[in-house]
């Protein structure tokens, strides 16, 4: 073990130091010691793979990669979730230019020096290793193409001063070249790579398909959807946007993608019947029994770890360095699954239809109790059970005589409007206190028992305190065999699922409707989207489509990738390739759903708003693309600023 550590460790070391200075690492480390062994070989990848650009925990949308703040993440600019430290839209530019451009360059650097060295191994393994630094690079590509569009495209190793800064300098290539590079370039990954990584969370040839179906649908939506074209006017290439000629060859190419990634034997995770206990553990289960993992980074003590856990605990079960309930799922979200009460317009049945009054609800869990197993395992919901605790969630206690009913408060009826401290002036109600310096009142009770107005974990109506402002918690990846000792800073290793089966089925669904509407016929697509989309349906425990005539419309499909990917930092890149996000996100205030306990019958009435701090997000058309950092542009004047 000594023997992989130590010059694992030196490699990474040597790699950082030498990307600070601009130099390529074999400036330092001779070829001959990375290249002619497999342990430098091994290494080399390890140096690469370390900075590959995956959105996970540790993911900042205003930082980037590797942060160790996780609270501003893209999930609240979507309306899956809300955070108290989020309080608007941004264009969540991370300027992610420099660092994507040393991870290429390795990656090229590797391509051009492996061969001279091809001799000390056998040709399998070199052409799995040529493969993989493809996937790295192809990986690194499409993290800059879907921020920028076209981007420079950079095959081989630049040298420094050996070439003019006039050859260095390269024009941005259009976006249609730089996913069809992508496209070729994990073509030949897949055709050398072999079926099974080399280790676990390195490349094989299933996983650069899955890559390949995921950047063939963003190429597709955005030669269908995106209609702000615009060329460099010193080389007349198309730098945004895609010919819409161009959309169903994309299509097709994520339809073959995701077809081959289903003949490597991966399977939606089934390994309880529980279904809401399944599809919990999918996202903690590393072992070989879990054939839905396609791609996965993993985290421990002795390589790199997160602080997830420490910002999603509920406020009543937070560790000693006091940070909690930063991950709230919106009402917004929780409202996309199956089985919750509605009434027969279908509307929330938070206010009773038929009476116009507030429905009762014998506890708070009861409004979840039907509710589809995929949500029960995403979301913590008031009055679930987690960590052998109940979550104790309650935006106040309503002391009122109920006679008569109660009536909706101000704000709590469609359209919902923004409505500041509905509860202040109301003297039926003793509301949860908004402040972080004082506790939520104790409240007398019929019983003569006391209660807590808001809960051990909220909700609070603004940002005051470490409690819910939404009425839930996230429960996807939070680990509930995490004792409170250890929900401090750095001390969580759950895996991040970065690629996996459902996402495979969903590219090609949405790939078979979009070929259906361009009318395609070679392939009986409509029916292949509704076996996919049942598949998913079925192991989360949801309402299966009757046949596939139920595909009335794309939305069916989005939809579905929303409820099963969501907090997966999927959705935000959704609904950017979509160009649907401006639509979406106008003055937007996410809803939330209060739980007040009724003091008269002890039951419980659900108040729905939006939220009363009033965080409005307003996403502006101008941020499908994002801005090459200034300082790139200065460096390279040949870059075109996008617009």
């Amino acid at each position: 073990m000594k023997k992989f550590i130590y010059p694992l460790l030196i490699l990474l070391c040597i790699v950082t130091a030498c990307n600070k200075l601009g130099i390529l690492p074999d400036n330092i480390v001779q070829d001959k010691d990375a290249f002619a062994s497999t342990g430098g070989v091994t290494a080399y990848f390890a140096g690469l793979y370390n900075r590959l650009p995956i959105e996970d925990f540790k993911y900042n949308m205003n930082n980037g990669y590797n942060q160790f703040n996780y609270i501003p993440n893209i999930n609240n600019l979507t309306g899956e979730s809300m955070s108290r430290e989020v309080g608007g839209a941004s264009a969540a530019q991370t300027g992610y230019w420099g660092d994507a451009y040393v991870v290429i360059r390795n990656a090229n650097y590797f391509l051009e020096t492996m061969p001279a060295y091809a001799f000390n191994f056998n040709q399998s393994q070199v052409n799995q290793w040529l493969g993989e630094a493809r996937f790295i690079r192809s990986f690194t590509y499409f993290e800059l193409v879907k921020r920028y569009g076209g981007v420079p495209i950079t095959p081989g190793v630049q040298y420094y001063p050996q070439q003019g800064l006039e050859e260095l300098q390269i024009p941005r290539s259009s976006e249609q070249q730089v996913y069809d590079y992508i496209g070729k370039d994990l073509d030949t990954a897949i055709m050398l790579m072999n079926n099974t990584s080399e280790q676990r969370g390195r490349a094989n040839k299933f996983i650069a398909a899955a890559l390949k179906s995921r950047v063939m649908l963003f190429a597709g939506s955005i030669a269908k959807y995106n209609n702000k074209n615009i060329s460099d006017p010193a080389t007349g290439a198309q730098v945004q946007g895609i010919p819409a000629t161009e959309a169903v060859r994309y299509f097709k190419e994520c339809y073959a993608a995701a077809k081959l990634v289903e003949t490597g034997g991966y399977a939606l995770y089934r390994a309880s019947a529980n279904k809401e206990e399944n599809y919990y553990n999918l996202f903690f289960d590393v072992s070989s029994a879990n054939k839905e993992a396609i791609f996965m980074k993993e985290y421990s003590d002795l390589n790199a770890v997160h602080s997830f856990d420490l910002f999603a605990i509920p406020n009543q079960m937070k560790g000693k360095d006091g940070y909690s309930s930063y991950m709230n799922p919106t009402l917004d979200y929780v409202e996309l699954f199956d089985g919750l009460p509605r009434n027969a317009d279908g509307s929330l049945k938070t206010i009773d239809a038929t009476t116009g009054q507030y429905a009762y609800y014998d506890n708070p869990y009861s409004f979840f109790q039907n509710a589809e197993p995929r949500l029960l395992a995403t979301v913590l919901m008031p009055g679930a059970t987690f960590k052998g605790q109940v979550i104790d969630i309650r935006r106040g206690i309503y002391k009122g005589d109920i006679a008569g009913g109660i009536n909706p408060f101000p704000g709590s009826v469609s359209p919902f409007p923004n409505t500041t401290n509905p509860y202040a002036n109301n003297p039926n109600i003793v509301p949860a206190v908004n402040s972080s310096n004082l506790p939520s009142p104790m409240v007398d009770l019929p019983n003569g028992q006391k209660m807590n107005a808001g809960g051990l974990s909220g909700t609070y109506g603004t940002t005051g305190g470490s409690v819910t402002i939404s009425g839930f918690f996230q429960r996807k990846y939070l680990d509930q065999r995490k004792p409170v000792a250890d929900v401090i800073v750095n001390k969580s290793f759950q895996p991040w699922m970065e690629m996996r089966y459902a996402e495979v089925l969903l590219n090609r669904a949405e790939a078979d409707y979009e070929l259906i509407t361009a009318g395609q016929n070679d392939v009986d697509y409509r029916q292949d989207a509704y076996t996919c989309i049942n598949d998913i349906r079925d192991r989360a425990g949801a309402t299966l489509l009757a046949s596939a005539a139920d595909l009335t419309s794309i939305n069916v499909i989005r939809n579905e990738r929303r409820k099963e990917l969501g907090f997966e930092n999927k959705i935000w890149w959704d609904i950017k390739r979509w160009r649907t996000a401006d639509a979406e996100i106008q003055n937007r205030v996410w809803l939330v759903l209060n739980p007040i306990y009724v003091a008269a019958n002890g039951k419980y009435i659900f108040d729905k708003r939006r939220y009363e701090g009033n965080q409005q997000f307003t996403f502006q058309s101008m941020w499908y693309y994002e801005q090459i950092p200034n300082g790139e542009i200065t460096k390279n004047p040949k870059l075109v600023q996008n617009q």
